[in-house]
């Protein structure tokens, strides 16, 4: 199925006679297996209106992310949440399109800084599966009554309704970034060293500490950006903070800075590598205990990411690497049928909000039609 329009979305859903899988560039694959007739949205592309001077962009649900970053850089501008393009990590082939990105809330690096998608998308317009077109928020940032389908659907991967049109708060493209380099440091010590910036008052976008960076040896990366005097004074003042951890490099070059941080978002350490991925988010001063129990369980290596809240974990493959009694949320986001099969991808909420989770399910999906076992 590959409808062209809203409307044509809206009879497939309707006479739909069976489950559906709902696909945007197809490029992500994270959750359960889902059996179905494949729906792609990918037709659905376009900007709808983009007002540079409102910082708003309203674009069709199955638009190409990089088109959309194309248009956005012409005017100097950019989506603020940094989303990652899981293609490398996955293997999948494709092009990442806006509507997977809301449908993952796929949220990258910048996240400690501005917020996750969700904090950015000012409306929506989507098909629930009964066919019924609803429409929720606007093209500016307002208070709504009743459900606020905007947040419910960032992170719903399609299983409340299936997106045709969304709009954004974009942000201007900063016009100079550094970022600072300390090697050698242990995970703890590098959290450490995270947490120390991200809690001085230099206004810090990306945090990250990996155990095994290009070279082999662990780096600890701090990302300032803005003005350039404001940069080059904020990136001072960090190496003088930091200086009990070791003498910090400071690189400016953009593309190099580009490339670093691309590296962290879409978790460039793993790709290609054979085992299981786990994404585990944790209080940042948890995330080194947390790096050492799952090495004790297997782990064979880790990259921390939103000062350490974010861990990725690349594991031997068919584990279940959900530690007894962890604190915070696991999810499995590669492997196998046979291990999805075995071991749930979500993280198990608990049971007042399983039972919330199934009422709005039932509510915009009472045929369960749509993506039916994704959330598993």
């Amino acid at each position: 199925m590959d409808p062209e329009s809203e409307n044509e979305l809206s009879g497939m859903i309707a006479g739909a006679e069976g489950p559906l899988r709902i696909v945007g560039g197809g490029t992500q694959g994270v959750g359960g297996t889902v059996e179905g007739d494949v729906l792609s949205t990918a037709g659905l592309s376009g900007v709808v209106e983009y007002e540079p001077g409102a910082l708003t962009l309203v674009v069709k649900a199955g638009t190409p992310v990089a088109e959309i970053e194309k248009v956005l850089a012409a005017e100097g501008q950019r989506l603020a949440f940094e989303p990652m393009d899981y293609r490398g990590l996955m293997g999948t082939k494709g092009a990442p399109t806006i509507g997977g990105v809301v449908a993952g809330n796929v949220s990258g690096p910048r996240r400690i800084a501005v917020g996750a998608c969700r904090d950015f998308l000012l409306g929506v317009r989507f098909v629930d599966g009964m066919g019924r077109v609803l429409k929720n928020g606007g093209r500016v940032m307002k208070n709504v009554t009743g459900y606020d389908l905007v947040k419910l659907m960032a992170g719903s991967r399609g299983t409340l309704g299936v997106l045709s049109e969304v709009s954004f708060k974009v942000l201007p493209e900063p016009p100079a970034r550094a970022v600072l380099l300390i090697e050698g440091l242990s995970d703890a010590e590098g959290v450490e060293a995270l947490t120390r910036a991200l809690t001085s008052p230099f206004e810090v976008s990306g945090a990250a500490h990996v155990p095994k960076g290009v070279d082999g040896a662990p780096v600890t990366m701090i990302r300032i950006e803005g003005f350039s005097d404001s940069v080059a004074y904020r990136a001072d003042q960090l190496k003088a903070l930091l200086a009990g951890f070791g003498a910090a490099q400071v690189e400016t070059d953009a593309e190099q800075t580009a490339a670093g941080w691309r590296w962290v978002r879409d978790v460039e350490a793993f790709h290609g590598s054979d085992g299981d991925v786990w994404r585990y988010s944790v209080a940042p001063g948890d995330g080194p205990v947390l790096g050492e129990v799952l090495r004790g369980m297997g782990a064979k290596e880790l990259l921390y990411d939103w000062g350490g809240g974010l861990v990725w974990v690349l594991t031997p493959e068919g584990a279940d690497m959900r530690p007894a009694g962890m604190k915070g949320h696991a999810t499995l986001i590669r492997a196998s049928a046979n291990t999805k099969a075995r071991v749930a991808v979500f993280h198990p909420d608990p049971a007042p909000i399983q039972k919330i989770s199934q009422g709005l399910r039932d509510k915009f999906d009472p045929r369960g039609i749509l993506n039916p076992g994704l959330m598993s």
